[in-house]
């Protein structure tokens, strides 16, 4: 092995001192610059702490907020209503027959309607009672309804005993209408079991159910009931809801229980649902069941059974083409809308039209229901009452017929409707300024729902909307609870008329297992009205379906003619106009529901106008129905 030179260095070895060198030099650098950045970072961190120099304050400039004109709060017109119930002679008292068992329709009540029975050009009033259960009820008959006769100034004398109005049973709600068009209105009741016609003969009313054929089932659950003339014949069609299917043994064995109190009163979907009825009027006293061919039965898709748990019903012609349409409000499940077709049929398009669910697309616990052009413009709105922590439902038409809004939020109603639970509800323009303002009727179901919810109370307050129109952000302002409005109640039906003829309308509540309370308006506003009934020739002797149109200025405003309103209820057959400053109407328009129109120019204020239907004037042939055909 050859040996290495003596004189050659190893690479490793001066490769690892040059090494060292470098490192040290670089450490010594690092740390002199790593000195000279403590050094800058302390100066900072003084300079930092040190206070301020102190010098003079510059001059301030005051800088000023864009002025904004002051307005002063808006409040609705001071208007009394005033409790006259027992001053009028109203002695009635509902009777459910809660007597602890907590059936379902024990918290349901009882309808009311403000009807002409004896054709003296008052409004008189007819309850319905619902009464002790069969098996409770005592040796003497049970009157399903009371009449009180109106003698003109608002005082009212019961007149049940020589009515005529004897049935028994459990009633529940009324129609009126003249449906054989001899000039006196007849009524129709419903009930839990058979329902109940009333023919009146001049004055006095007389049975005829079975001649008639619309008792309906035994076994079913009736609820509104609606005359309309949905064919277009001239004569009034009968419509009947039908609410869940029912009975004493089911719900006993069903065992509803409220939190530390005991049995409850059952919710509706624990009852499966069922089918309206819809009656066509053959103009000979009698009457053929045509629901099933009509489309006004509605089943589940998937299973096959009933979907209507009805509490309200309101035939409106809501797109003005001539037929009427039927709005149903449905309990916890999806609202209808039968959009009429004309040859007899009915298309339910709740949902496509979008009136079937609330805004988040769920079914409401909806109760009673009214339409109307509240904002004196094209489009219609559809109010429905709701269950507690469910606001009321303003459905209004968005420049199209065929797609509907709920506009409740925007409107005003969202916060204040939302904590009561609504009934009876409807549009009718209290001060008489020219809009149609807004009413409920408000009530729980369980008397202990305090003690378990404490937002919530049995007895509950009613609620007036003012319509403020243009002047505020939304169309509705909640009127401050005062006097009889302030009274909490346990309401369900409720109704408006004229019943002291001096212009201004007056509103019925009932309550359920309780006395009514008729409350009379004492506005001193000083503004004209104009109220106008109707007489038809070629259409029915009421002009129910008929469109009126009162042009005062620049102001312009439409009813129907259509007592069936609200929660079980009918209201008066005259519409109302108001007029604030103007003491004459520049026009007045009656479309008829055949088509023809009359118009009437410079119609004096401050009367109730009587328009009988031109017997020179021809109906719209576009507007007749086709040809009947065999049931």
């Amino acid at each position: 092995m050859p040996l290495k030179n003596p004189n050659q260095k190893s690479r490793r070895t001066d490769s690892g001192t040059a090494d060292d060198a470098i490192i040290s030099t670089a450490f010594r650098w690092s740390l002199a610059v790593f000195s000279m950045v403590a050094l800058v970072v302390l100066a900072v961190v003084y300079l930092i702490r040190q206070p301020p120099p102190e010098r003079p304050l510059a001059p301030s400039t005051p800088v000023e907020a864009p002025r904004v004109p002051k307005q002063a709060p808006l409040h609705p017109p001071a208007v009394t209503f005033t409790d006259i119930t027992q001053a009028a002679g109203i002695d009635f008292v509902h009777i459910n027959g809660a007597y602890g068992e907590k059936l379902l329709p024990e918290t349901m009540g009882g309808g009311v309607a403000f009807l002409d029975y004896d054709n003296d050009q008052d409004q008189d009033l007819l309850f319905v009672n619902s009464g002790p259960w069969r098996s409770e009820a005592p040796a003497g008959e049970h009157a399903i309804a009371a009449l009180y006769r109106n003698d003109g100034s608002g005082r009212f004398e019961n007149a049940t005993a020589q009515s005529g109005l004897a049935a028994n049973g459990y009633g529940m709600g009324v129609a009126i209408g003249d449906y054989d068009d001899d000039g006196w209105v007849d009524v129709f009741i419903t009930a839990l079991g058979d329902n109940h016609l009333f023919h009146n003969v001049r004055g006095t009313f007389v049975e005829v159910t079975q001649q008639a054929g619309v008792a309906g089932s035994a076994d079913a659950w009736s609820t509104a009931s609606a005359f309309f003339d949905y064919d277009n014949d001239g004569d009034l069609d009968l419509f009947v809801a039908n609410y869940v299917r029912w009975a004493r043994s089911i719900d006993l064995e069903l065992g509803f229980q409220l939190t530390g109190i005991g049995r409850a009163y059952g919710p509706p979907t624990a009852f499966a649902g069922s089918h309206c009825y819809l009656y066509r009027n053959e103009g000979n006293g009698s009457f053929t069941d045509v629901s099933r061919r009509s489309g006004v039965e509605i089943t589940h898709p998937a299973t096959g059974e009933p979907v209507a748990k009805a509490l309200a019903a309101l035939p409106v012609d809501f797109d003005e083409d001539g037929r009427m349409d039927l709005f149903v409000a449905n309990d916890t499940v999806q609202n209808f809308l039968f959009h009429n077709q004309g040859d007899g049929q009915f298309e339910e398009v709740g949902a496509m039209f979008g009136v079937a669910f609330d805004r988040d697309g769920n079914a409401t616990g909806a109760m009673g229901v009214d339409a109307a052009h509240f904002r004196n413009d094209r489009d219609i709105g559809f109010a429905v009452g709701n269950f507690a922590n469910e606001m009321t439902s303003l459905y209004v038409s968005q420049g199209s017929y065929a797609q509907f809004a709920d506009e409740a939020i925007t409107e005003g109603l969202a916060a204040a409707t939302r904590r009561v639970l609504t009934f009876g509800l409807f549009f009718f323009d209290y001060d008489l300024d020219g809009w149609l303002d807004l009413f409920q009727a408000n009530g729980h179901l369980e008397e202990a729902i305090n003690s378990v919810q404490p937002s919530q109370h049995y007895a509950q307050a009613p609620q007036l909307f003012w319509n403020c129109a243009t002047q505020c952000e939304t169309s509705f302002l909640e009127v401050a609870a005062a006097g009889a409005l302030a009274k909490p109640l346990v309401a369900r039906g409720a109704s408006y008329a004229d019943i002291d003829s001096d212009g201004d309308l007056d509103i019925i509540i009932t309550q359920v297992g309780g006395k009514p309370v008729l409350l009379r308006n004492d506005q001193q506003l000083g503004h004209h009205w104009l109220r106008v009934r109707l007489i038809g020739d070629t259409v029915n002797r009421d002009g129910i379906g008929a469109w009126v149109e009162a042009v005062a200025g620049a102001r312009s405003q439409r009813r129907q003619v259509m007592p069936t309103r609200s929660y079980l209820s009918q209201v008066e057959m005259p519409v109302t106009f108001g007029l604030r400053e103007r003491a004459t109407v520049d026009r007045l328009r009656v479309q008829w529901p055949d088509g023809s129109v009359q118009e009437l120019p410079n119609v004096a204020a401050d009367r109730l106008l009587v328009v009988e239907q031109r017997a020179a004037a021809r109906p719209d042939p576009s507007r007749l129905k086709p040809a009947r055909t065999s049931p």
